[in-house]
């Protein structure tokens, strides 16, 4: 870029800029160099076109060179400005976390389709907190929480959701372990979906300055996405809804994932019918065996069958003692599975919406 004394003007300043820029293979040099050179200037984009003839300060000709010669680097745009709005909310972003993409807001958009009337809504692997924060401001009758194993990016977060959405809480914790059953409506994820083989071919803004843990997601990219798909169904309510953006080309994989953790679900629902069924059959042996031999049953010993019986069945198993032949109510053996797939502007399948529950679904 050259000394700072060659820049007369901020025309030439900016020209420069963009042929260095340029030749370090920055994807757009100019609106880079137009962002960078308004930084050092304090001014907007639309005040440099005012100025282009006016001599370049000293201090901000310092500082704009060594601001574009961190983005000749390819350290990202956002990085070196510190912030990044998504859902136009302005968010503090650095190498703890990802930079929020455009993409991501199509898993907001879906969530608030889906679920506009979810109360427990949890954002999972948040990183800069982004989607907790357009969710919280977007459904304020709701508690959300917001998720990550990483307590460096909890820290970006928790800055981002002070200034952004103060009532979202955060927990550290791997996806979806330290959550209860049944504990929400809505999660959302932009999970790491990056196979270990594509990290080498990612562009050097990623590959060299966005934090690995957020990208990398095993041989085949679907680590966290089948986790996710395995876990969901144990922590959301009946008729909740899990939102997840996609890699490229992942959606069909995902969604087998989705329809075998439903597969999965009426397999363990029959294992506990089965259970209950044995446990009925048990109790109704119990009952006929405490008859006294010439007359009807024994009210004591009935009453002291029922209360072994009470005590050595669950709650469910109790209900289906009473009822031998229809299922216990909170056991749902239906496996149905809801799938919605959801591209970007360029027609990419960017995000999956699952919800496994009865309803006479069918798959989608």
């Amino acid at each position: 870029m050259g000394a700072a004394a060659a820049f007369v003007t901020l025309g030439d300043a900016l020209a420069a800029a963009i042929a260095r820029l340029a030749a370090a293979g920055v994807p757009e040099p100019r609106a880079d160099a137009e962002v960078l050179l308004a930084r050092a200037l304090d001014t907007t984009r639309a005040g440099l076109v005012v100025g282009a003839r006016r001599p370049l300060p000293e201090t901000a000709a310092r500082d704009f060179a060594a601001l574009v010669g961190r983005r000749a680097g390819r350290e990202p745009l956002h990085y070196i400005l510190g912030e990044r709005e998504f859902w136009s909310l302005p968010l503090a972003v650095d190498r703890r976390v990802l930079v929020p993409r455009p993409e991501t807001e199509l898993v907001v958009e879906t969530a608030l389709r889906l679920a506009p009337a979810a109360r427990r809504v949890l954002d999972v692997g948040t990183g800069s907190g982004a989607i907790a924060a357009a969710l919280a401001r977007e459904l304020p009758a709701a508690r959300v929480w917001a998720s990550d194993v990483d307590t460096d990016a909890l820290a970006v977060a928790r800055a981002n959701l002070a200034r952004q959405a103060p009532g979202v809480a955060l927990v550290c914790g791997d996806l979806l372990a330290p959550f209860r059953t049944a504990a929400f409506d809505l999660v959302a994820a932009n999970p790491p979906y990056v196979a270990d083989a594509e990290l080498g071919g990612l562009a050097p803004e990623v590959r060299d300055h966005e934090p690995r843990v957020a990208l990398a997601a095993g041989p085949d990219g679907l680590a966290a996405l089948g986790r996710l798909m395995a876990e969901a169904p144990r922590v959301l309510a009946p008729g909740g809804w899990l939102v997840v953006e996609v890699g490229a080309g992942q959606a069909a994989a995902v969604r087998r994932l989705a329809e075998e953790a439903g597969a999965e679900r009426r397999q363990a629902g029959r294992r506990g019918l089965g259970r209950a069924a044995r446990a009925a059959r048990a109790f109704v042996r119990s009952a006929r065996s405490a008859r006294a031999p010439d007359g009807p049953p024994s009210e004591e010993a009935g009453a002291e069958r029922r209360q072994a019986g009470r005590r050595g069945l669950g709650a469910s198993e109790e209900r289906s003692a009473r009822a031998p032949d229809g299922p216990p109510a909170e056991l749902d053996t239906s496996g149905f599975v809801r799938v919605e797939v959801v591209r970007d502007h360029a027609g990419i399948e960017r995000v999956l919406a699952v919800c496994w529950g009865g309803g006479g679904w069918t798959r989608s």
